[in-house]
């Protein structure tokens, strides 16, 4: 077997503790919202108002299915529509504070789970997790987390 299928067969297997990690993380929202809503309301979050062209695009879906997830999202309570003030034509979707609480309280479960996994490992196996982890990450552009509040799940 050659590196990278060594790399990508770990890679795999730690994306699959990680959507384990994440499933759990629902935890009580888990009744309210799937994980792919969870992702539109993280997207949300981190974006501010969008418009639903731009959340489609965001998160590669066709806009059909980024309305009937909005919809979802606001029978939940979870995000409202308002015009664009700028303008009047268009239509801007945003979380409302219960949204915000949703994202804010699936992340910290998260983190906390995530948190739990690196203390069990030894203070150098950490320090080569985060000089892998970070070259994997800027080889597939994706940006860091900044700082410990800052909100990214599966975004």
């Amino acid at each position: 077997m050659d590196d990278v299928d060594a790399v990508t067969r770990a890679v795999l297997t730690a994306s699959r503790l990680l959507v384990a990690v994440s499933a759990r993380s629902l935890g009580e929202a888990e009744e309210r919202v799937t994980l792919p809503q969870l992702r539109m309301l993280v997207v949300l979050s981190t974006r501010g108002a969008t418009k639903l062209v731009a959340l489609a695009e965001l998160l590669q879906v066709a806009p059909s299915t980024a309305m009937r997830m909005v919809d979802r999202l606001i029978t939940a309570g979870l995000a409202h529509r308002q015009a664009n003030p700028g303008n009047r034509r268009e239509t801007l979707l945003q979380l409302t504070d219960e949204g915000r609480r949703t994202v804010e309280e699936v992340t910290a479960r998260r983190r906390a789970e995530i948190s739990a996994i690196v203390e069990r490992l030894a203070p150098e196996q950490r320090a080569s997790l985060i000089e892998a982890l970070t070259a994997f990450n800027e080889a597939g552009g994706e940006p860091p987390v900044d700082s410990p509040e800052e909100t990214h799940p599966l975004g």
